[in-house]
């Protein structure tokens, strides 16, 4: 970016966190992504990838299946509950209306990643770039609620939590043996390709007035069930994808911090889910789980086969298990995941916790 262009950058985000008032308590809570953050807005749609039946929702305060891709409760309940809001409503719920607008929305999609190609067996799901248009959408709505002005200071004021880059992996380079996407790039050329689609992601939510945004990391992806299943003889993690997560992450702190340096604030805060799985993976007792090989919920080889349904084995308890579902952590993990989140060091947040994110800005 020219200087001349940063400057003017720079002087737009001074006049916004400018207008800024003390609102961090009741600040809302804008959230984007896959399955690991939907809640809900896959079970609008005709797709296959649903959370919408027994037994996910188990463990939810109703006992009901919610679109949650969880036993009880996911990453965007756990971090409505830490910063005192009220869970937000997926976008299509036809309850997102009026004074809920304001608590903000969630507009994430089982299934999607940074690329468009990505979970295209799945049919009908969110693409990234949609989540950002029905963004746009939601402030056209929340304007006419309470005006331009005062839904550019909430907007502003927001924090946002953007989950990507997982199922361009599991769901695209590594879905089929010679997939389209590993005929056109070697791997690391791949990943690169995945950093530059995901930069004018983010540079787009910065222009839709994003202004505090929690960035997450890929997981260990190799070392999820599903992937046990497929590839692991004696438990031990599926070498390309750990691989491919090696690869991506670093370019993605990489990313954010060039994107930082170019704002001048510190909009984009990365979250080293790498490290915050591996945790729980490595040591499982340490965290009081029995496994974080076999899922609580699924058939086959580390319970890793097909989906979670009413034909799955059951664990009788959850909290027992790093991992729900063949790809996504129990509630338990979920809330060890967001401790770190909270009030993490350095490893797993750069360059900050949330904690430290709330306590600035509600001198702001």
């Amino acid at each position: 970016m020219a200087a001349a262009g940063s400057s003017v950058f720079i002087l737009g985000l001074l006049i916004t966190m400018g207008t800024v008032a003390p609102l961090a308590e009741a600040r809302a809570f804008f959230v984007f992504g896959d399955s690991l953050v939907d809640n809900g807005n896959n079970n609008y749609l005709a797709t296959t990838a649903r959370a919408d039946a027994y037994p996910y929702g188990i463990d939810y305060p109703t006992r009901r299946a919610t679109g949650r891709f969880s036993n009880g409760l996911n990453i965007p309940d756990l971090i409505s509950e830490q910063i005192g809001m009220e869970p937000t409503l997926p976008y299509l719920s036809p309850a997102l209306t009026g004074q809920r607008l304001l608590v903000g929305a969630n507009f994430a999609s089982a299934g999607i990643g940074i690329l468009n190609d990505t979970g295209f067996q799945f049919l009908n799901i969110i693409r990234i770039t949609q989540q950002l248009e029905y963004f746009q959408q939601y402030q056209q709505r929340v304007t006419a609620l309470i005006g331009a002005e005062q839904t550019q200071r909430l907007v502003n004021q927001a924090l946002v939590l953007m989950t990507l880059g997982g199922n361009d992996f599991v769901n695209n380079y590594y879905l089929v043996p010679f997939s389209a996407r590993s005929r056109q790039f070697a791997l690391p050329d791949y990943v690169v390709y995945l950093i530059s689609e995901y930069r004018k992601i983010l540079v787009r939510l910065y222009e839709l007035g994003a202004r505090r945004v929690l960035v997450t990391g890929t997981g260990p992806l190799g070392c999820v069930p599903a992937e046990l299943a497929l590839h692991s003889r004696n438990g031990e993690c599926a070498v390309e994808l750990q691989q491919a997560t090696g690869l991506f992450n670093p370019q993605l702190v990489q990313l954010i911090n060039n994107l930082n340096s170019e704002i001048g604030s510190d909009v984009f805060i990365y979250a080293n889910a790498f490290e915050m799985h591996t945790d729980f993976i490595s040591d499982p007792q340490a965290y009081g789980f029995v496994t974080s090989k076999i899922a609580c919920c699924g058939q086959g080889p580390y319970n890793g086969i097909g989906l979670c349904t009413a034909a799955s084995n059951l664990c009788p308890n959850r909290d027992l298990y790093g991992f729900w579902d063949p790809f996504h952590p129990s509630e338990k993990a979920n809330r060890i995941i967001i401790n770190q989140i909270m009030t993490g060091s350095s490893k797993y947040m750069n360059p900050m916790n949330l904690s430290t994110i709330m306590a600035l800005d509600s001198r702001v």
